[in-house]
């Protein structure tokens, strides 16, 4: 079983940034993919970003040019750097990884970003 922990959140202004990480509890040779999705309150989870083990990303159009994702050297841990925060990105931040047709859900994360 894998198992994926998260660390980085918490309170941020507008504006300001937060790096969250991501690790499996293990080291995997075969993580296909790995992301982040989070959910707000009282709406459906949601893709913010993925990176392939070719390092191919792919971001939601709400957070392209201002989130970054990338991958640790050993393609078992995922960062994502987020900047110029908005309210609107309050939500909890959930790390995912793929491994053939399964995938693998950390514990979330809550980021709150208000003044």
């Amino acid at each position: 079983q894998v198992r994926l922990v998260e660390s980085g959140g918490g309170l941020v202004q507008p504006g300001g940034s937060l790096r969250l990480s991501c690790a499996a509890s293990e080291s995997i040779s075969n993580i296909d993919r790995m992301g982040w999705y989070r959910q707000a309150p009282g709406k459906r989870r949601e893709l913010v970003a993925t990176i392939t083990s070719v390092g191919i990303t792919n971001y939601a159009d709400s957070v392209k040019g201002r989130f970054t994702i990338s991958r640790g050297d050993a393609k078992n841990s995922v960062f994502l750097q987020m900047n110029s925060l908005k309210s609107e990105d309050t939500a909890v931040y959930y790390c995912q990884a793929r491994i053939g047709v399964l995938d693998y859900w950390g514990q979330g994360t809550q980021v709150t970003v208000s003044s």
